[in-house]
């Protein structure tokens, strides 16, 4: 092969510009999407974290099996025994948590923030670099004194300051990168004034999954004063990072970790009867643990389509191949070896691919900008998804398998001319039928292939609609959900908050158009919820009776506010939310598990929540059941408890009923807590609509794509089948010439060919069921509201919609067929 070669080529190409053309595009469209859907995969799944040797570092998560709770973060207490008990196998071992709070800005303004509360070690853990001032030191992380047992609150010890490390992007935007910052406090509610010790280097981020609750990039480090009591093991808060040592394997840190586990269960009863395990995993593997399937299905589905791709274009050379059977024959009869022969069409796959793999880029860049603005939430390193080296050499791979499987099999073809077909003088069009088995074989893959994502598509269809059929157990029209920050930072008793949230409440009602208000901790749909103990009566005398629930601070009024059905009892009312109050409300879900087939009115449960002991309340309501996640999932079972149950100020998020769109409520609310008090901070601002629908983002995104995918392929597949029809006609010309002439009528001649594109289509239909049915595993994952990746519905709706594609594809050549002038048709041949 020689540049003159592939200027041949090249000419032949730009003289047939539709072919071109189609071919190209057709290439753009399977390297395009499969390049988008790995350069999420490359981010995810493949590229190393941010970290130092960061395949060394270890997640722990706290699972309590007989509640069905899994990956919940450690006390102080199971920390330090988890740290001290492996270090046979870590060489050092870390803990962060995080939360949001709000702090006053230089002006008096308020501002929220995200916080980290960090071992001392963590930095160096992690392999952090301090761009500015110092790490922590061991003094940093001394414990706060304790006073002695029965000390007045005036005689306490005095609290040790703490010591902040700032990101870099925090210590720029509030700060303006001023270094004389450093040795100074900050302002931290609940923080012994902070002194700023450093500043992180850029791009610092904490990579955990969505639900562990963790803030992905910290404005503020303080250091962590661990503490040692073992009442502290009933606050659960610290996550653990460990870097395992040279050689040590996973395996037998893991071992140890049960050990420790083991004992925690012999030693203190609440751990047997919870069934407290310790579980480790790579940290990348913890992160991605939850989308892995999603990414992995797509990744599937684009590799389908770039498959499908291959093949039409497959198809579409090995017709030119066909169509230039003299020519080649021609060729080899004046002595050109099997190299000079495949040249020419090798050389026009590779520039196809070529052309192909350009455009395909274009068209992943593209595509990776609306990942960015359509992805879940979930979707972890977002940030990170683009199109680097990785990415390039992929799509690089990509074009270059296209060229050897769309253009290996019409080249060997060329490479075997019909020598004596040019010698008997056979027409061109004859030469088209020699190709005709592999044609047609092609064609049934690419339906296969096109029907196993119909039916991916399908099946995520009919997810969609079960999913918009869920009450999540309110209503959310007419509702505007927002949070308040910084009740609490001025008002420092229970009676202080419970009068101040009660002024917010009346101030709000008396905004023209609001009809109801009401507020909770945490709000349904936002994914913030965290499990206590409840049990029967008969948990007092059987721990292990105790289960997990969630529970929701409420303030009187929730549920008229947020329509959630009263199914027996009564609400919260203002007398209920006083201290000292037992009243709860229940769910329908516990209600039927703690008291099947009796009434729950009036009823007793032990729950533990303010104090480590159980503590008995009353069922004074059963209310139907709230989705708490997502729509997708059901969720455990739920308690309520008035605000002052654990001392007023809890409630964050706030809601309105209102009469008419709740958007447009959203300044007259600003303007009304701005005017209570300015150092209030409001924030996620949005209708109950809004969250219902962000609740969906997993499942619309996958069926998004997927659905694209299928649509994609579907057109390509039945493209490529016209142009077997088509060619099929060109070949059947004098055959149809002798049918007319014979007296066979145009509907006979249009049923003949639509025939045998259904023949065709039918044949990849039952390959892709049988396809479809062994991938079921792969689709499972991601189906939500009962519905099975054998659901017939979805078999035969697909089934249909396809015969109907294949059909048109067919009846479009078939139409030109049956047009034809029999005695033209025969002069011809």
């Amino acid at each position: 092969m020689t540049l003159k070669d592939v200027i041949i080529a090249a000419r032949i190409l730009a003289k047939r510009p539709a072919y071109t053309l189609t071919a190209a595009l057709t290439i753009a469209l399977g390297v395009g999407a499969s390049t988008t859907i790995f350069s999420v995969t490359n981010a995810v799944l493949l590229k190393p974290l941010p970290y130092r040797d960061p395949n060394k570092l270890v997640i722990a998560g706290m699972d309590l099996r007989k509640r069905d709770v899994r990956d919940l973060p450690f006390s102080n207490a199971d920390y330090i025994d988890l740290r001290d008990g492996t270090k046979e196998y870590f060489s050092d071992m870390a803990g962060v948590f995080t939360g949001r709070i709000v702090v006053p800005q230089e002006d008096g303004t308020p501002e929220q923030i995200s916080l980290a509360i960090a071992t001392t070690n963590f930095f160096d853990v992690m392999g952090a670099k301090i761009l500015l001032g110092r790490d922590f030191n061991a003094q940093d992380g001394i414990p706060q004194p304790q006073p002695p047992p029965n000390a007045a609150a005036d005689n306490a010890p005095a609290r040790l300051p703490g010591t902040a490390i700032l990101s870099y992007e925090y210590f720029r935007r509030r700060y303006g990168g001023n270094t004389s910052v450093l040795g100074h406090n900050i302002t931290i509610p609940g923080q012994p004034g902070p002194v700023i010790a450093g500043v992180l280097a850029p791009g610092f981020r904490l990579y955990f999954p969505p639900d562990a609750d963790v803030q992905p990039a910290p404005d503020i480090y303080i250091a962590n004063r661990l503490g040692y009591d073992s009442a502290e093991r009933n606050d659960f808060s610290i996550r653990p990072i460990g870097r395992l040592k040279e050689g040590a394997l996973l395996q037998s840190a893991q071992g140890a970790a049960d050990g420790i586990a083991a004992q925690a269960r012999q030693t203190f009863s609440i751990d047997e009867t919870a069934g407290y395990y310790i579980h480790l995993a790579p940290m990348r593997q913890h992160l991605v643990a939850a989308v892995k399937p999603a990414i992995l299905t797509l990744m599937v589905s684009v590799i389908f389509l770039l498959l499908i791709a291959c093949a039409n274009v497959g198809n579409l050379l090995l017709v030119r191949a066909s169509l230039r059977q003299q020519e080649f024959s021609v060729r080899a009869a004046l002595g050109a070896n099997r190299l000079r022969l495949v040249a020419p069409i090798l050389i026009e796959a590779v520039l196809l691919s070529v052309i192909g793999t350009v455009a395909g880029l274009g068209l992943a860049w593209a595509g990776i900008l609306a990942l960015r603005v359509l992805a879940p939430a979930n979707l972890p390193r977002l940030e990170d998804v683009r199109i680097d080296g990785a990415v390039l050499a992929y799509s690089a791979l990509a074009g270059l398998a296209s060229a050897a499987i769309f253009g290996i099999v019409p080249a060997l073809r060329a490479s075997r001319p019909a020598l004596m077909n040019v010698l008997r003088g056979i027409s061109r069009t004859s030469g088209m039928g020699s190709g005709a088995f592999l044609r047609n074989a092609v064609v049934m893959a690419e339906v296969a292939l096109s029907f196993i994502l119909l039916i991916g598509s399908g099946l995520m269809f009919r997810s969609f609609l079960k999913l918009q059929a869920i009450d999540p157990g309110f209503d959310p029209h007419h509702l505007l959900t927002f949070q308040i920050q910084g009740i609490g930072n001025n008002r420092k008793t229970p009676e202080q908050r419970a009068a101040f949230m009660h002024v917010v409440t009346e101030q709000l009602k008396s905004i023209p158009g609001v009809q109801s208000v009401t507020g909770s901790f945490p709000f349904p749909l936002t994914g913030e919820f965290s499990p206590i103990r409840w049990g029967t009566e008969d948990a007092a005398r059987d721990p292990s009776r105790f289960q997990a629930t969630d529970f929701q601070i409420v303030l009187p009024g929730y549920f008229e506010a947020m329509r959630t059905p009263l199914l027996a009892g009564r609400t919260f009312t203002d007398d209920d939310n006083m201290p000292k109050r037992d009243g709860v409300i229940v769910d329908d879900a516990l209600a039927a598990k703690a008291f099947p087939g009796q009434s729950a009115i009036g009823k007793h449960i032990l729950i533990r929540l303010r104090t480590p002991e159980a503590e008995k309340v009353q069922i004074i309501g059963v209310v139907a059941h709230q989705r708490v996640t997502s729509l997708a999932e059901v969720g455990r079972e739920q308690i309520y408890f008035p605000d002052a149950f654990l001392g007023s100020g809890a409630i964050q998020s706030w809601a309105l009923r209102t009469g008419s769109d709740p958007a447009s409520y959203e300044s007259q609310v600003r303007a009304t807590l701005k005017a209570l008090d300015p150092q209030l901070l409001v924030n996620k601002v949005q209708t109950a609509d809004s969250v219902v629908y962000d609740s969906q983002a997993g499942t619309r995104f996958s069926l998004l794509l997927i659905s694209v995918f299928a649509v994609i392929a579907a057109l390509l597949a039945g493209v490529g089948l016209y142009g077997v029809i088509s060619t099929s006609v060109r070949q059947r010309t004098s055959e149809i010439g002798v049918r007319m002439a014979m007296g066979a009528e145009r509907g006979d001649i249009l049923l003949l060919i639509v025939a045998q594109g259904l023949r065709l289509s039918a044949a990849g239909i039952v390959i892709g069921v049988i396809g479809s049915i062994l991938l079921g595993r792969v689709i499972s994952a991601l189906l939500v509201g009962g519905i099975k990746s054998t659901d017939a519905t979805t078999y035969v709706s697909m089934t249909a919609a396809f015969l109907a594609i294949s059909a048109l594809a067919s009846w479009l050549p078939a139409r030109r067929a049956s047009g034809l002038d029999p005695a033209r048709a025969l002069r011809e041949q």
